[in-house]
């Protein structure tokens, strides 16, 4: 099983070049081979572009579902359930969300000391690149500040007092945890308040900032899911339209006309190239499923993985010297959002999709994972079941994760904690239960907030999922 798993990200992709071969083997007309190349550069448009659609999805449930604006903040007054449709959230986290455009000059960021309560996140750009951390890791160090988000291209001088972030793209989001002292409801309180006391406006408005709307999103649907069809690429062709051309993909820019995409132009593919175009995009889904469970074990000898290791090493930019890795790139963005900045400094994760036996987890089997005590994270730590169709949280499902707050949650003498996975319940095990959906794998994170030297030395080790026979 290991060696099949191994450098999965390296092999995903090895079928959209065997076609080569094919043809080679076979005679095809002129018509079917300009078919065959548009079907393979749709393949690569939606592994390059895939950071910028997700983008452009969570945008449209802003504006739809939230009836929102740029510069609204929304935020989770209880922790998220399954209505939060974006990818793989934190089941036990107040989250704070908000879109921003800088096309028409820079927006302030006011944000508030971390007094009652933790507050951090990151500021992302159009491709998901996390420019600046917000927070105790971010530049006001917990303090508070404002900061300043500048477009590209922006040549005026920015007034003293502010932390200058400087973006590549008009787009961005960001998305901020409000963490409770305790599981108490005085500093669950706490942490709410502190939510609004952010603020978010135009830097031209500076001396007279506008009224502030926050929209509580506990409980509504905020459906982010990117639907792998044709409508990928209509999303991919109004990102291309919004945001700046960068000289790493002009190459990319000159295949994507060959499918009808291009910088200016209104994009309408005919039904003949809209089959091509849904076939292209089921076959990055299936490859992004594969790879988001592959990757290097965390601990030796265990299914905890993280799926690459490019994005943390480069601030999950992908880009060295000498290569922009567009593979590992658009796994992570199928997989999640919001990366931080500096992976490790406020929280860390790993994933697991595989029993101990190296079975994909499914949803209608029961499962056990025991871990150990003395959890190392010094805020909190959380464990959360996703669907891997989409990366999100199980559809209906009344409770996707549970967490180290949790007090109903039955703990063994010694520290430890059981939790159970499965369509039903075990008798006596109610409390500590993540239902899962028969007839569909899934996947956990488990994550560490405040996570400590333990988890990095590996002297504290979590074992793998196992199944209940």
């Amino acid at each position: 099983m290991k060696s099949r798993l191994v450098n999965a990200v390296a092999v995903m992709f090895a079928a959209f070049n065997v076609y080569a071969v094919s043809i080679m083997a076979e005679d095809f007309s002129a018509e079917q081979l300009a078919h065959r190349t548009v079907e393979r550069r749709a393949v690569e448009a939606a592994i390059w572009g895939m950071p910028m659609v997700s983008v452009d999805a969570m945008r449209e449930a802003l504006f739809r579902d939230a009836k929102a604006n740029y510069n609204d903040i929304l935020y989770w007054s209880r922790a998220s359930d399954w209505k939060f449709q974006f990818t793989t959230p934190n089941a036990s986290t107040h989250y704070v969300y908000f879109n921003f455009n800088l096309k028409d000059g820079p927006v302030v960021l006011d944000v508030p000391p971390t007094v009652g309560a933790g507050l951090f996140g990151s500021l992302v750009d159009a491709w998901e690149v996390p420019v600046s951390d917000v927070g105790p890791a971010g530049d006001d160090k917990g303090k508070g500040g404002k900061y300043v988000l500048v477009p590209p291209g922006f040549k005026q001088t920015i007034p003293a007092g502010y932390f200058p972030i400087q973006f590549e793209t008009v787009n961005g989001y960001a998305l901020l945890r409000a963490i409770p002292a305790s599981a108490s409801e005085a500093d669950q309180v706490k942490a709410i308040d502190l939510v609004k006391q952010l603020h978010l406006y135009p830097l031209s408005q500076a001396s007279n900032p506008p009224k502030q709307t926050y929209i509580d999103m506990s409980g509504k649907l905020l459906d982010g899911v990117v639907a792998f069809d044709d409508s990928f690429y209509q999303r991919l062709a109004r990102m291309v339209n919004e945001e700046p051309i960068m000289p790493r993909d002009l190459a990319m820019m000159g295949q994507l006309r060959s499918l009808g995409i291009e910088k200016g132009k209104t994009f309408m593919p005919n039904e003949e190239t809209r089959a091509i175009l849904k076939r292209a995009a089921d076959e990055v889904h299936q490859g992004f499923k594969l790879a988001s469970l592959s990757g290097e074990p965390w601990w030796p000898g265990t299914q905890w993985r993280l799926p690459e290791s490019v994005g943390p090493k480069t601030g999950f930019r992908f880009q060295t010297d000498d290569a922009l890795f567009v593979d590992e790139r658009g796994m992570i963005f199928f997989l999640a959002f919001a990366a931080p900045k500096k992976l490790g400094a406020a929280t860390f994760y790993v994933v697991g999709g595989h029993d101990s036996e190296g079975q994909l987890l499914q949803g209608g089997k029961t499962y056990r994972l025991h871990v150990p005590a003395n959890v190392p994270a010094k805020q909190y730590w959380a464990v959360t079941a996703y669907d891997l169709d989409t990366a999100m949280l199980i559809r209906e499902m009344p409770s996707p994760g549970l967490d180290s707050y949790n007090q109903k949650m039955h703990r063994n003498t010694d520290g430890s904690v059981d939790i159970y996975f499965g369509p039903k319940a075990p008798v006596g095990k109610e409390e500590n239960w993540i239902p899962t959906k028969p007839g569909a794998d899934w996947f956990t994170m488990f994550r560490f907030y405040g996570p400590d030297r333990a988890l990095f030395d590996k002297s504290w080790k979590m074992l793998d999922i196992e199944t209940v026979k």
